[in-house]
């Protein structure tokens, strides 16, 4: 690995990335394929993101996950909500090849077969399924196309999620909350439209997901904000629009996140390579266009994540328990 120099920064555009012509049979699973010619220059460093994170690696090249304290992690790896905070995280490596998975923390501990909360930074995939780490990435390189990995790795995901308790729906609907409005709506408030207390909330949401509800709705907060930065929204108007109390508050929110200024967080790779990764990505000029209106403003599109009291959580909880996309397709919304 070479040492990081200043301006250095791994460049996306000679990157083959790919992604899925139809979305995943299961909510709240997005997927991107990445293959790297020549090494990864300077380091990519990983911005928290509000999902969590499985990388699965095939070929001959791997990934090194380097957390910056000198702990390192090759080859297939899973990383819980919010991975890479702090900026000191970089992934290293040459010729690298892998699809990495974005799950939400509501279908998470199913696909997984543990709890995000169990994730202690980035963890190795052979930890949590053993054997059949090795057999799925050697299966990966076989496949010669990404459309049929991905067709693969979905049905992978969709047995294992059959199998495995999935979140409580009262969870899974304050997540959705939390993403429908954009990181913005208050933890007391989900707390009573749930009949919560503000303990049991913290909780059962913490235990579930990795992280509480007040730092879940910071991490989509800066999510949402980071991604207008890359879109070329300037940092006041981010501010404003984000539920910030002022510029200064976003810059602290972003250093604490990222380690570096509005500005360079905007030309970050591990964020502007999205546009062409991610399915269902919003785009650059549209995303520049788009004001991040009150919170009652977006209720119309969000379904049963939106503002409405869950009366029916006995019907979401069916669907929840059974897996049916059909009836949770808000609950599973994976990122603003």
């Amino acid at each position: 690995m070479q040492p990081t120099t200043a301006g250095e920064r791994a460049d996306p555009a000679g990157w083959d990335v790919a992604r899925p012509q139809r979305p995943s049979r299961m909510p709240g699973v997005t997927m991107a394929g990445f293959q790297v010619p020549g090494p990864l220059a300077g380091g990519l460093r990983v911005v928290p993101h509000p999902a969590v994170m499985l990388a699965l690696t095939f070929g001959a090249g791997g990934p090194v996950v380097d957390d910056g304290t000198g702990r390192q992690q090759r080859g297939s790896l899973v990383a819980g909500l919010g991975f890479g905070l702090g900026g000191a995280v970089r992934v290293w490596g040459e010729d690298v090849g892998c699809v990495q998975v974005r799950l939400s923390p509501v279908v998470a501990r199913a696909a997984l077969g543990a709890s995000p909360a169990d994730l202690d930074g980035a963890v190795p995939l052979d930890d949590l399924w053993g054997r059949e780490t090795a057999r799925l990435s050697e299966q990966l390189g076989d496949i010669t196309s990404w459309e049929e990995r991905f067709a693969f790795l979905d049905a992978v995901l969709l047995s294992r999620c059959r199998e495995k308790a999935p979140v409580d729906p009262e969870v899974a609907w304050a997540w959705g909350r939390i993403v429908a409005s954009r990181g913005l709506v208050r933890v007391d408030r989900l707390a009573a439209e749930l009949g919560w207390s503000r303990k049991r909330l913290w909780s059962r949401f913490h235990a579930q997901t990795g992280l509480p509800p007040k730092r879940a709705a910071k991490l989509v907060r800066f999510d949402h904000a980071a991604h207008r930065l890359v879109a070329g929204v300037g940092a006041a108007r981010v501010a404003a629009d984000g539920g910030y109390t002022d510029q200064s508050h976003l810059n602290r929110d972003v250093m604490a996140f990222t380690g570096v200024t509005p500005s360079t967080v905007a030309g970050e790779p591990f964020l502007t390579v999205d546009d062409r990764a991610w399915t269902g990505h919003v785009g650059r000029k549209r995303l520049a266009n788009r004001s991040s209106a009150p919170e009652g403003e977006h209720q119309a599109t969000t379904g049963a994540a939106g503002r409405q009291p869950p009366v029916g959580l006995r019907g979401l909880r069916r669907g929840v328990r059974t897996g049916d996309p059909q009836r949770q397709p808000a609950l599973l919304d994976e990122a603003p």
